[in-house]
């Protein structure tokens, strides 16, 4: 795309403060954008080498991701952060969507005894953000519908502040496939900071592919943020927690039953506290530990784990009950400290589990860190 004279001013201006010489310059180059030196101009005139390397990079259409190597490599230069947004604004106004890749899976149904009654190939649509060093981040396009949030009186445990019952109507978004991963953690954590420190490892059970958790909700924040403010430069993201409808639209996949297997769940399909019951279900294994994401069978939308393994925050604070709740998916926030969980985990019963499940407490505040606890984004660009 063609950007304008006083942006492209801009730009050499943040690079000649970022990288005052032409060796630091080739160096970056040749580490982030993968440029050998006898590509860069040279010559005795700095100034020149910089306007002819804007101007090549420009007409190849490189300059985001210039931008991006240059944060990468100079993250505390004020003239770079400035020019970084100012670019991530005006390629956050293209609006093309992003390939989308199709993948089949089979989802189970079962009834009340956990008996499996049912099995059926469905497909989704993704597309996968590279995060760098070889790992992905899969998003799965999530349709837009209308549904009933929350639990009807009559279904079994259910508590008054799933209720009332009301019509949402939810806009198409993508999900992540599955919970956010330590080695998916590690690579955003060694992005440029933008409001805190991001611990590379901070989860206490240990495993690349397990769900990253010890996470509060603004290390969460902090997670879409430098996704946002550095990926985001090139592919024109807006990722970002899922509101609490958001959360529950996508983990019912068009069910109405407890749980998106059916009335019940046992521990072949979840993981949780697998020595307690839900319905008629027998006792199965408690693990007493995280898993594997993807160990376990997804919903009709192909995301797995929102039924236990790790607790995932959503955007949304708490309220006693639904009483107004917003009914066009947005996210519903007060004055409190107290964001949403959703989802259960490994350590909790499978009442609580269940897809209609809302939880706050007092030791799950926005600053709050437990091995029960992570997350999962979502991202509204490129709405299909």
């Amino acid at each position: 795309m063609s950007l304008s004279g006083e942006t492209i001013r801009k730009i050499r201006e943040a690079i000649k403060s970022a990288f005052p010489n032409r060796d630091e310059l080739v160096m970056m180059l040749r580490m982030e954008l993968d440029i050998p030196e006898s590509e860069v101009p040279d010559g005795s005139n700095y100034n020149l080498v910089v306007f002819n390397l804007i101007d090549q990079l420009d007409r190849q259409n490189r300059i985001p991701e210039l931008i991006k190597g240059a944060l990468n490599e100079r993250p505390g230069n004020p003239d770079v952060q400035k020019v970084a947004q100012e670019i991530n604004a005006i390629y956050s106004n293209l609006s093309d969507k992003p390939l989308l890749k199709s993948f089949e899976f089979d989802v189970v149904t079962v009834n009340a005894q956990g008996w499996k009654i049912s099995r059926k190939r469905c497909r989704a649509q993704y597309f996968t953000e590279d995060l760098g060093n070889g790992v992905t981040l899969e998003m799965v396009a999530i349709p837009g519908g209308t549904f009933m949030m929350g639990a009807p009186k009559n279904e079994k445990d259910s508590f008054d502040y799933e209720r009332p019952q009301h019509e949402v109507t939810v806009q198409p978004f993508f999900m992540g496939r599955y919970p956010v991963t330590q080695a998916q953690w590690r690579a955003v954590a060694a992005l440029p900071q933008v409001n805190k420190e991001l611990k590379p490892n901070p989860s206490y059970f240990k495993g690349d592919d397990r769900p990253v958790e010890q996470i509060s909700w603004y290390d969460a924040l902090e997670f879409c943020a430098r996704l946002n403010f550095t990926i985001n430069v090139t592919t024109q993201r807006d990722y970002r927690l899922p509101s609490e409808a958001e959360w529950e639209y996508a983990c019912r996949a068009g069910t109405t039953t407890p749980f998106y297997f059916g009335e019940t769940i046992t521990t072949d399909l979840a993981n949780y506290r697998g020595n307690s019951t839900y319905g008629n279900a027998p006792q199965g294994e408690y693990r007493e530990e995280t898993t594997t994401v993807g160990r376990f069978p997804p919903n009709a939308f192909g995301l797995y784990d929102l039924h236990g393994n790790v607790w995932e925050w959503c955007a949304d604070t708490w309220h006693k009950n639904y009483e107004g709740a917003p009914k066009d998916g947005s996210a519903w926030i007060n004055d409190n400290d107290n964001p949403i969980l959703r989802g259960g985990s490994w350590g909790n019963l499978p009442v609580l589990c269940r897809s209609a499940f809302r939880f706050y407490d007092s030791w799950a505040e926005r600053d709050s860190h437990d091995d029960l606890i992570g997350f999962r984004v979502v991202c509204a660009f490129g709405r299909t």
